[in-house]
């Protein structure tokens, strides 16, 4: 398990050093990895309520791990989010409350002698962190990789006018983009694939005419396409919602 945690953050590493040796862009590789490890760190209480106590109906061991999730709430409710789904703030305050009230009726019902109580209590607890799960995880590997680099774009080049710093970018945006129709598809994008693809080739097409427009060196032009780019993005993320 260490191992594999090892390997992840090497990898957002990687991916972080991939960017900034392309631009020399100042930014954290936390700030593009949709990890929010507080949250991923209480998995391994939910899944002994889940997989281990909830099946076996054994009370004594929900009972039993009271403190352990009050102490991962807490840590949960103080974790903050990384830049790159800072657009999703909404969705996870929303899915906090939630999981904290879920929390709630699990230590009121593992005060009285009501099993079935707990029961239900585990059971809304262990969805309810699944929905946190769904709200940062990435939607599909292929648009999280352009996601990571318009990321940089958005939020650290256009504010700043680093216009000179664009253009290695966007070369690297467009690959990623040509990449996104050759992605999986879950069952629920595949269901509305024809829309799904119409939405990409937007997005495609879009992040070529940026580079179209750096020709131009024009300011406002630049800023008006790149903005274009970040809608199509969110047109297509819409899709998974």
């Amino acid at each position: 398990m260490k191992q594999k945690i090892f390997f992840f953050y090497l990898l957002i590493l990687i991916i972080g050093f991939s960017i900034n040796s392309k631009a020399q862009v100042d930014i954290d590789s936390t700030e593009i990895q949709w990890s929010v490890p507080e949250l991923f760190d209480f998995h391994e209480v939910i899944y002994q309520i889940w997989h281990e106590a909830y099946p076996s109906q054994d009370i004594d061991k929900l009972k039993s791990l009271v403190p352990d999730i009050k102490t991962h709430i807490d840590k949960i409710n103080n974790e903050k989010l990384p830049g790159i789904v800072q657009d999703k703030k909404e969705k996870w305050e929303e899915g906090l409350k939630k999981l904290n009230n879920s929390a709630e009726e699990y230590y009121r019902a593992a005060e009285v002698s009501d099993n079935n109580a707990l029961l239900d209590a585990a059971e809304k607890l262990h969805a309810d962190f699944e929905m946190m799960v769904r709200i940062i995880k990435p939607i599909m590997k292929e648009v999280d990789e352009y996601h990571k680099v318009l990321y940089v774009i958005y939020h650290k080049i256009i504010p700043y006018d680093k216009f000179s710093e664009l253009e290695p970018l966007i070369d690297e945006l467009i690959i990623r983009a040509e990449a996104i129709p050759n992605g999986k598809l879950s069952k629920r994008i595949e269901a509305k694939k024809e829309e799904f693809f119409s939405v990409v080739n937007e997005l495609i097409e879009a992040t070529k005419a940026v580079k179209d427009v750096l020709k131009t060196n024009n300011t406002e032009k630049i800023k008006s396409a790149v903005e274009v780019m970040h809608t199509k993005y969110q047109k297509l993320e819409n899709l998974f919602d």
